[in-house]
């Protein structure tokens, strides 16, 4: 099965030049110019793997992450970014990238960090189950869309995105240490 790439990246001449040589690797490559039309397509669209970069117009490139994040955890991301100080690549990987690569890059290199990223993330789909927009345990309810909740003696309320990542993070590892 051909693997599909969101390449979310605003410099014109990087764009036809990393969708150019994904292509010749044989994957299917989208573009996406900035953070807004990324999560678009990300939402309607399966992909393998996001290369995204971090200074975007609308929305920058670790919103996207974190929002990716948010609702999948297993999609690999890479970051690629003119930003190199150890401060931005911390900033990237605590948003949920799982590589960070600095600009200028060489080519082959980015092109074996895909295909890693890739292998690992099709292994992490096959071993984790599939988790629905909402779960329910006892009397206990959580909406992974809405952050919505439902606990003890019916209190309702608003999780926040932290809170959702660590309850999907539990649920997707149960039995697990």
């Amino acid at each position: 099965m051909e693997k599909r790439i969101l390449l979310v990246e605003d410099e014109e001449h990087l764009i036809d030049a990393i969708k150019l040589n994904l292509e010749l690797e044989n994957y299917i490559v989208k573009v996406a110019e900035d953070g807004k039309k990324a999560i678009e397509l990300w939402e309607g669209q399966r992909f393998d793997l996001i290369l995204v970069d971090v200074m975007l117009p609308n929305v920058d490139g670790l919103t996207v992450c974190e929002t990716i994040r948010l609702k999948d955890s297993e999609i690999p991301i890479l970051i690629l970014s003119a930003k190199g100080s150890s401060t931005d690549r911390i900033l990237g990987l605590k948003a949920g990238a799982d590589d960070y690569l600095l600009k200028p890059f060489n080519l082959e290199e980015l092109l074996l960090r895909i295909q890693i990223l890739i292998k690992k993330g099709d292994k992490l789909r096959q071993n984790r189950p599939e988790i629905a927009e909402d779960f329910s345990f006892g009397n206990n309810y959580v909406n992974f869309s809405t952050y919505e909740f439902k606990g003890i003696n019916d209190q309702q309320g608003q999780l926040t995105a932290r809170e959702i990542q660590l309850i999907k993070l539990l649920i997707e590892r149960k039995n697990e240490v």
